[in-house]
């Protein structure tokens, strides 16, 4: 058997490109070959057609003239029309030569990114009547930037796209009761996960990764690291976490920031940075020390977490939030604000983290400060969390939250 995958890019560490493998490992396990067909790939035997990708010109274009405008376009659904049948015309021809028994479009029917890929989509699948996943990681609904369309019905047609031969997949709750009051569609949660069982470093190689990292930040011994595993921009919440360092008043205390301002973050960084001089607070901005993969001149993020003493999560707005999975899964203990999916999907399985709920309290700031004064404390919680996490968020719970959905194609038993 064969499932083809479809995306406008599959390949590096976005969320989407990450959590498309996942379910391809899962897919593969039950004896689905795996074939990619995206605007950027990386597997092997992918296809890569340029004209998919999110960012290719006739895209943006498109895109810059649907949003955000008032202008009269009188043109641009001539344009979404002759862009999708070009793009139909590349896809169809692979789809057939494929012969694929399942497809899985990824998030292409979700966000509105890529306007005539989402309508060439639904051409193939109608087309070949062949079963199909669509995986969705985050709607239209959920930004702002599409609220103003001048194309609002080709909004509701494709994103997302439905069919009597295609099943829906959210990855929170919010976001499937969110899809049943706009569109009126039934999808399966389906939670991010993480492979807990792979993620399983010797006593040494995590002392040793500990001392590395520590040295390149040239950490004193009885310094701490405070790690925010996240990239700066605002809904991240960063304030919150120099807040609470301020508020412990320890200099042992020195907050890491592993990832990336980029671009929508920069002002975000200089008032971050700026707050954390008032008030006193260490804060190693170092993102350049970390890769996706451990390399000469790089760590792996991994190692961030393998050198952490205590990880902050002040998330305002996540879609699932696999940082925090990678917290639980390297068995670290965590400040947690409590954003929507947090209370919804994560909280509720019985996960132990200092919470917060939107401000730095009193109780939240005596509640870290005696973790961080007892490494016992914290190596107990944090295996509690992992033990949990693993039954909820691993594999195995990805693997059962697709099963339905395929029997339901008839392409499971």
């Amino acid at each position: 058997m064969r499932a083809l995958h479809f995306a406008t890019r599959l390949a590096g560490t976005d969320g989407v490109s990450l959590e498309a493998t996942k379910v391809a490992r899962v897919l593969t396990d039950w004896g689905f070959e795996r074939q990619d067909v995206a605007g950027e790939v990386e597997t092997p035997g992918a296809i890569r057609v340029p004209e998919m990708h999110f960012e290719h010109p006739t895209a943006r274009a498109l895109g810059a003239r649907a949003f955000g405008t008032h202008d009269a376009d009188p043109t641009l659904l001539q344009d979404l029309e002759h862009a999708r049948r070009q793009l139909r015309d590349q896809l169809l021809p692979i789809t057939l030569e494929a012969k694929p028994d399942l497809l899985v479009v990824q998030n292409a029917w979700a966000i509105p990114m890529q306007l005539p890929l989402a309508a060439a989509l639904a051409d193939v699948v109608h087309e070949t009547g062949i079963p199909t996943l669509s995986h969705e990681h985050d709607y239209a609904w959920e930004r702002d930037r599409f609220a103003d369309t001048l194309i609002p019905d080709w909004i509701d047609t494709y994103f997302p796209w439905d069919g009597v031969n295609v099943r829906h997949l959210a990855i929170n709750t919010p976001a499937a009761e969110a899809l049943q009051a706009h569109r009126e569609l039934h999808a399966t949660v389906t939670p991010n996960v993480m492979d807990f069982g792979a993620i399983a470093p010797t006593p040494e190689e995590e002392a040793t990764m500990r001392q590395r990292v520590r040295d390149a930040l040239h950490l004193e011994a009885d310094q701490r690291l405070i790690l925010q595993p996240t990239r700066v921009v605002p809904r991240k919440g960063i304030h919150l976490a120099i807040e609470l360092l301020a508020r412990l008043d320890d200099p042992r205390n020195v907050l890491v920031i592993s990832h990336a301002a980029g671009d929508e973050g920069h002002e975000t960084l200089d008032e971050l940075l700026a707050q954390a001089a008032r008030h006193g607070v260490d804060v190693r901005y170092v993102p350049e020390m970390f890769a996706p993969q451990r390399d000469a001149t790089h760590f792996a993020l991994e190692d961030a977490y393998l050198a952490a003493d205590f990880v902050t999560y002040p998330s305002l707005y996540e879609g699932f939030g696999n940082a925090l999975l990678e917290t639980l899964a390297y068995r670290r203990a965590a400040l947690v604000n409590r954003y929507p999916v947090y209370v919804r999907d994560i909280a509720p399985t019985g996960l132990h983290f200092v919470e917060i709920d939107g401000a730095v309290t009193d109780e939240a700031v005596a509640t870290v400060r005696d973790l961080l004064d007892d490494p016992i404390a914290r190596a107990r919680t944090a295996q509690h969390n992992h033990d949990i996490a693993a039954r909820h968020f691993g594999m195995g719970a990805l693997r059962e939250a697709l099963r339905g959905p395929l029997q339901s194609l008839g392409v499971l038993p």
